[in-house]
């Protein structure tokens, strides 16, 4: 009787402490809303204690289910809805982070939670809030793998998001039944638009081809010691009103963040644990069985692979959807306070244009337009437009304009514009003499593509994304046999190799002497893998669009500052050859001018 009344003691502890952790654990996932996103040190400390008490929940879960089973009566979806919250920590972790790998761990969890179907009985709890907490589930999980390019299981999540959404609204006729609707409806959208070009099996089934920077990827440089400057902050901004979205990424978003990010390692990092470990006598379900003698994310002294990390494999970035002119201006100077000695910033902008009204501006720096970042009700209310365009004779509240980036050129500043007003910003001043490059878009494209690029992603984006892919966009390529694109894409390659040449050609002699000028930023800023690849993308995009029969117009093409040499780089002969190589490759050489066969 003692013996008996002392496990039912003990089983009682047990269920009280899951419940302690439990409440701890949302506590402290609730108050992650409240940390500031900009920053990295402010929310670090946050984060490690989170992860602790998700792994003790973790693991307590597992090695008393039985007592829980049965004196709490645990489901399977509360599992599920655990492994979930681990999922968003390690995917909210990669945004705050940058570090892909951490979006393999997100990725295990979420799964994991379908692998084992954890939510499979949700629908018969009749409880909406948790049907929607499982669709949340699905939209979460579809995020992770677009960004992993796993396509085919994104395809198989849209099926079964689909058939869930129809069945919560069948069974409850929920208010917000459309706002579901419109969330398959984007991310429908989004997965049509991101197959700009097809890349085929023999069998003619599609290849997912990544692109992100890797070692085969990585342009090669001749380093000089003028190579001094790393790229260390990012600020993504997509703004653009028409563009395919999904959860607050457009097109141009997703394609540029993936451009500046290295490719994920197979291997996984030792952290709380993924499911692909096994524990528990009831499933495999992800198992905290790896934390000792490691950190948890976020902690001090957080070690991994047994080295203590000092050194990011990607640079650090700030991703904004729409923001107001105040968040802008805030992640901006946060990227700016956090630059380490020797570190570079980059601004990329994909917005649409605030065009102004003014016939003879005299200030460059506010007075040509700008690039509208959101349309708030206050700037409606009052009777601006989104264009910049106002009889009361004020300026657009939420714009962005080239005046206000003056005080952030006291560091290195690599920006990239993508906009039908990208050109105003040519006139940035180098007031305190610090490396600034500036990447602009053409302002127009030709009426045939105009729609289509419209919501698919900007065709500027895509040549800094995959200049592969745009250079079939361009010619009317809808699909290419993956032998045939592989032999295509070594024109791209050699074409890349070539232009790092000669931009590594000019050196500092030759510079001093007037010789194959070029402007000592692209010097120093050539030296960064990432930002060498935008270069040279840009070199491949000027010159295949200046051969182009299409683009014709000044517009048409894009502009850099400080100009790139013409005679001597962008209108290179063996760039010019290799180009209309690649087109002969293609079969698409009457797209382009007269010159100098392909072989």
């Amino acid at each position: 009787m003692v013996k008996m009344a002392s496990t039912e003691e003990q089983d009682r502890k047990i269920v009280l402490e899951f419940c302690h952790l439990l409440e701890k654990s949302k506590q402290l996932f609730n108050g992650l809303r409240d940390l500031p996103q900009y920053g990295h040190r402010q929310w670090q400390a946050y984060f490690g204690r989170t992860f602790d008490v998700y792994t003790k929940l973790w693991k307590f879960q597992q090695q008393h289910r039985l007592v829980l089973d049965s004196k709490y009566g645990l489901k399977r979806w509360q599992i599920g809805e655990i492994a979930s919250k681990i999922g968003q920590l390690y995917y909210h972790y990669y945004l705050r982070t940058s570090e892909t790998n951490y979006l393999n761990e997100a990725y295990s969890f979420y799964a994991a939670i379908r692998g084992r179907a954890y939510y499979s009985r949700a629908i018969k709890e009749d409880r909406p809030d948790l049907m929607v907490k499982k669709l949340r589930y699905y939209a979460r999980f579809i995020v992770v793998c677009l960004l992993l390019k796993k396509m085919k299981l994104v395809r198989e999540l849209v099926i079964e998001l689909e058939r869930q959404i129809q069945e919560y609204t069948t069974t409850y006729e929920p208010e917000d039944q459309l706002e579901w609707s419109l969330v398959l409806e984007e991310i429908k959208g989004f997965i049509k638009a991101e197959s700009a070009v097809a890349v085929l099996h023999a069998d003619t089934n599609p290849i997912v081809l990544s692109h992100r920077l890797s070692p085969l990827t990585t342009p090669p440089c001749e380093r000089t010691p003028h190579m001094t400057l790393s790229l260390q902050e990012i600020l993504i901004v997509g703004s653009a009103c028409e563009q395919a979205k999904f959860s607050e990424l457009t097109m141009d978003m997703f394609r540029m963040l993936q451009t500046l990010e290295r490719e994920p390692t197979d291997a996984m990092h030792p952290m709380i644990g993924h499911p692909m470990a096994h524990g528990g006598p009831h499933d495999a379900s992800p198992a905290a069985s790896r934390m000792p003698p490691y950190g948890v994310p976020g902690s001090k002294g957080y070690v991994e692979n047994g080295e203590r990390r000092t050194m990011r494999d990607n640079p650090h970035k700030y991703l904004l959807y729409k923001p107001s002119l105040s968040q802008l201006m805030v992640f901006l100077s946060s990227g700016f306070k956090e630059l380490p000695p020797g570190g570079a910033l980059l601004l990329y902008m994909s917005a649409d244009g605030c065009f102004s009204t003014t016939k003879h501006p005299q200030d460059y720096g506010y007075e040509l337009g700008g690039l509208a970042t959101s349309v708030k009700r206050d700037a409606v209310d009052s009777g601006l437009s989104v264009r910049g365009k106002s009889s009361a004779g004020y300026k657009e509240p939420h714009c962005l304009y080239p005046g206000d980036l003056y005080p952030y050129t006291r560091r290195p500043l690599f920006i990239i514009i993508d906009s039908d007003n990208s050109f105003v910003f040519q006139h940035i001043p180098r007031y305190f003499g610090q490396p600034l490059v500036i990447l602009m878009s053409p302002q127009d494209v030709p009426a045939s593509y105009q729609a289509d690029l419209q919501h698919h992603g900007s065709l500027f984006t895509l040549f800094l994304h995959s200049p592969m892919t745009a250079m079939c966009y361009i010619c009317n390529v809808g699909d290419v046999p993956i032998h045939h694109w592989e032999r295509c894409q070594n024109y791209v390659d050699r074409f890349v190799t070539e232009a790092s040449r000669l931009v590594t050609r000019c050196r500092m002699d030759e510079i001093e002497q007037g010789i194959g000028y070029i402007d000592s930023s692209y010097v120093q800023f050539f030296g960064d893998d990432f930002l060498r690849t935008l270069i040279l993308r840009f070199v491949f995009c000027d010159v295949a669009l200046r051969l182009h029969r299409g683009f014709r117009g000044r517009h048409q093409r894009p502009r850099c500052e400080p100009p790139l040499p013409g005679p001597e780089l962008l209108e290179h002969p063996s760039l010019a050859h290799i180009v209309l190589q690649l087109a002969t490759a293609l079969d698409v050489r009457g797209h382009f001018v007269e010159g100098p066969e392909g072989d």
